[in-house]
């Protein structure tokens, strides 16, 4: 009654500002607990944490891996230059303005070596060999950090002289897997070449490893002094040589960029500093840190959902108050601000226990990963996300909310008091309208602004809004067909479909609150079972067997020869390759051009380049025509399409390629598809003949053979040329598939919070329906339907509505899948019918589950006391 009074006081004095008796007013209601409220809570939590605890965990892996730039990169600047050494000029200008460590990586084989009564001129035939990241590296590596060693029995802990010449044999240090793929012992003799090494140590880390690129073997590091005696390093050999940097006192890594430029315009260096110290790594964790939190927006989208669905049972649970107040003067806007402050109080709870739990994300994060990435994460508070993560939840609480309280404003009071039979509609004014679109696009530029990829965002907010759309009409186009379909015989049946329909209905909720949640889950398994069955089953089929690489020019003859002949052989392809980058489009740099992204990774650093007479077969020309067979004019090149299209190109432009250091101009004679996919030989430029045939290069080669035959192929071809490194591409796409599996693990645990957020939703739903299913369960008693009638017809109301949203899920994901796959992933896709039908059961049993805890509680429900009461 006091509260009726004040509100008659300020329908009195209807110039004084009503937001203080609404205040009174809301901070009484929310003195009888959070009753009503519980789902409201638990889903913008949910959506919170999700946000802010993956932004704070990239955050501090990013930061992490600036604090140990210098350590993972190995110094101040890493200088790369490929097949060619630096010059003793460029030696000499590095030595003056820094310590200089060179390292130099190539593929290798290594042998296990025979006991010596099986030894044959030296060389162990039968042995094991294992591809192998040989790195050769001097006296000053590392430059910062530490390598950990366990060293052999003799020999010390100290990387130099683990390394050392001892007794006429040079020492090595390797990873602890080759100890076991090469069947030896610390102590033991390993041949690389033409020389064999002694296990010194084993490497327990590597400071700069995080820095290297995708690896295929484990690294077996030797002096650099030794490494000219393998015979490995011939002309065109693929070999990379590092220069690592510790600048002198007042020299900056920018002034050195511009020295080097200024100097060496033509080195052809690809220049790193420590902000660039694990560019790849870098680049996942941006593009992990967007996907996921794309998903954590859809699960805070999902939780929106249930907000909204919790307002407005909290204030179906009101209307005899509001109509109270209402009746006695009360304006709409009274009504409006009351409640609002309420859902805000309540929302502040909600983002502050988001805000905690995913601030203490990071921790757990650090905790568990440690340092199996190369660096620890930098722990800490991050402000930004969080500040980010608390936008969000402000935001959809205020926009979820807009509608159940205008509805509960701008009704009349009578309406409310028929609200059980005659459910009020009310109507949205031109102001909640406008609020609507203002809170809705503010919600929608947050998301695209503080993404990284915006244009993906974009596209997001899109579908966001459209899958919200579709489910809503979906629901809509349920609850009409259920309404129009012939009544059914069976009694049970006639009134799980009349349920779905009838006034109060939980239609609406769960299929847009639990849709949004199996969608996505849908469409991350198709994705991850496409790419899986991609890498694990279609690619091995088509793809070779092996790679060889390094073969030499004078070597190629005699190496077909071998394979050829060879039992077991299906197939053997080979080309000559060197490497090379672009400098210049159209005479303009790289780093001044908008280069689409998905093309960025052609202008990253070098590519593969080879030149061919006459196209292959699977060269497919999209634009323009291929050269004669007897071209010998100047040099012309075969680009891939799709760059070709990314930056507008095509027959008559020209490249400026930096190839050994000396950059030459060529002009683009056609454009040509590239499937990568096939794992054949494909390369993004294809010359004419005449430059590259007269450039120092080495060949490469993929062979199909059976599977028998391969280990006796591979002893066969590096015995004979131990120079040349194969590469086992079912080994190297086995690592492919590891990573994919193990992405998936994580992107599928975050999905989940997507699902979890939509199960709350369909909890709140169920919850809200809970005096109403009392109610048809105690009249249907009282009619004489028995507990197991009633509960099985409670069942079937909600088994039709799990398996018609599962439906319109498992549509609306494949659908997201495919676009995914096509359009941005550039993949094949197929439909994997498992996925579906698994997330099909999966929401009938969640919707069944949660619908019959629901309906057990009601069917206990006694019938003298609610006649009595109604």
């Amino acid at each position: 009654m006091t509260a009726v009074a004040q509100t008659g006081a300020a329908a009195a004095a209807p110039r004084q500002s009503p937001w203080p008796l609404a205040l009174r007013l809301a901070r009484r209601e929310l003195r009888g607990g959070l009753k009503g409220f519980r789902i409201f809570l638990a889903c913008l939590t949910l959506g919170v944490t999700a946000i802010a605890g993956v932004g704070s965990v990239s955050e501090s892996m990013l930061a992490g891996l600036q604090r140990d730039g210098r350590i993972l990169l190995g110094g101040d600047m890493d200088l790369r230059l490929i097949h060619v050494a630096a010059s003793p000029e460029q030696q000499a200008f590095l030595d003056s303005r820094a310590d200089v460590s060179r390292v130099a990586e190539m593929r290798a084989m290594a042998r296990g070596r025979a006991a010596p009564d099986n030894q044959a001129g030296g060389q162990a035939a039968g042995s094991r060999r294992v591809l192998v990241e040989l790195r050769a590296v001097d006296d000053l590596y590392p430059l910062f950090g530490a390598v950990e060693l366990s060293p052999a029995e003799g020999f010390p802990d100290d990387l130099e002289a683990v390394l050392a010449k001892r007794d006429g044999t040079w020492g090595a240090a390797i990873d602890a897997s080759l100890l076991r793929r090469l069947e030896v012992a610390p102590g033991e003799l390993v041949r690389v070449g033409d020389i064999d090494y002694r296990i010194a140590a084993v490497l327990e880390r590597e400071p700069d490893r995080t820095s290297r690129a995708f690896t295929l073997g484990p690294t077996f590091m030797v002096a650099h002094d030794s490494l000219e005696d393998t015979g490995l390093v011939q002309p065109g050999s693929l070999i990379q040589h590092h220069y690592r940097l510790r600048l002198d006192e007042g020299f900056s890594a920018t002034a050195m960029r511009a020295a080097l430029g200024e100097t060496f315009p033509e080195a052809g260096w690809r220049i790193r500093d420590t902000t660039e110290a694990a560019p790849g790594v870098g680049r996942f964790i941006n593009r992990l840190t967007l996907f996921l939190t794309l998903v954590g927006l859809t699960a805070l989208l999902v939780g929106g959902v249930g907000v909204g669905n919790a307002v407005r049972s909290y204030l179906d649970g009101k209307t005899a108050t509001i109509a109270t107040l209402k009746c006695l003067g009360a304006p709409g806007r009274l009504i409006f601000q009351v409640y609002m402050a309420q859902i805000l109080a309540l929302a502040l709870i909600g983002i502050v226990l988001g805000l905690v739990l995913g601030a203490a994300a990071t921790y757990v994060a650090g905790a568990v990963i440690g340092d199996t990435l190369g660096w620890e994460a930098e722990l800490g508070l991050y402000p930004v996300p969080l500040l980010t993560a608390a936008a969000f939840g402000v935001l959809t609480a205020v926009t979820f909310s807009l509608w159940p309280l205008a509805r509960a404003q701008s009704v009349a009071a009578a309406s409310l008091f028929r609200d059980l039979v005659t459910p009020a509609s009310g109507h949205l004014t031109l102001r909640t309208i406008g609020a609507l679109t203002v809170f809705g696009g503010l919600l929608a530029a947050l998301a695209v602004l503080s993404a990284a990829d915006q244009r993906l965002a974009v596209f997001f907010v899109i579908g966001a809004v459209g899958a919200l759309l579709l489910f809503r009409l979906a629901a809509l186009g349920i609850m009409t067909l259920a309404r129009r379909l012939p009544r059914p015989r069976h009694p049970g049946l006639r009134l799980a479909l009349a349920n779905l329909h009838r006034p109060g209905a939980p239609t609406g909720s769960v299929v847009m609150s639990l849709g949004l949640g199996l969608t996505v889950l849908v469409a991350i398994a198709l994705i991850e079972g496409n790419l899986s069955r991609q890498v694990r089953q279609s690619l091995p089929e088509e793809a070779p067997g092996f790679y060889f690489i390094d073969i030499q020019p004078d070597q190629i003859d005699g190496f077909r020869s071998l394979v050829a002949g060879f039992p077991g052989v299906t197939e053997m392809q080979q080309m000559p390759m060197l490497r090379g980058r672009i400098a210049a489009v159209n005479g303009v740099p790289p780093s001044e051009l908008e280069i689409p992204g998905d093309v960025r990774w052609v202008f990253r650093g070098d590519r593969g380049l080879t030149w061919m007479r006459e196209p292959r077969e699977i060269d497919r020309i999209t634009a323009g025509e291929w050269w004669p067979p007897d071209y010998d004019g100047a040099p012309l090149v075969s680009l891939h399409d799709e760059v070709g299209r990314a930056l507008g190109l095509g027959p008559g432009d020209r490249l400026t390629i930096n190839i050994l250091g000396r950059e030459v101009e060529v002009t683009i004679a056609n454009l040509r598809e590239v499937d990568w996919a096939s794992l054949s030989m494909n390369f993004v430029m294809i010359f004419s003949p005449g430059l590259l045939e007269r450039a120092p290069q080495s060949h490469i080669a993929t062979v199909k053979a059976n599977a028998a035959a391969e280990d006796a192929l591979e002893i066969a071809v590096t015995d004979r040329f131990i120079n040349v490194s194969s590469i086992r591409v079912k080994e190297a796409l086995e690592q492919v598939g590891e990573l994919i599996g193990q992405i998936a693990i994580a992107v599928r645990a975050i999905a989940a919070v997507a699902l979890v957020a939509g199960v709350l939703v369909l909890a709140g739903a169920v919850a809200a329906g809970h005096h109403r299913r009392v109610y048809d369960a105690v009249v249907l008693k009282v009619l004489g339907a028995t507990r197991r009638s009633v509960a099985q017809t409670f069942l079937l109301e909600y088994g039709l509505l799990g398996l018609v949203t599962a439906a319109i899920a498992a549509g609306i994901g494949t659908l997201a899948a495919y676009l995914v796959l096509t359009e941005i992933m550039r993949a094949d896709f197929v439909f994997l019918p498992g996925a579906v039908v698994t997330t099909a059961l999966l929401a009938t049993a969640i919707t069944v589950g949660f619908g019959f805890a629901g309906t057990w509680r009601a069917l206990g429900q006694k019938a003298a006391p609610l006649l009595r009461n109604e």
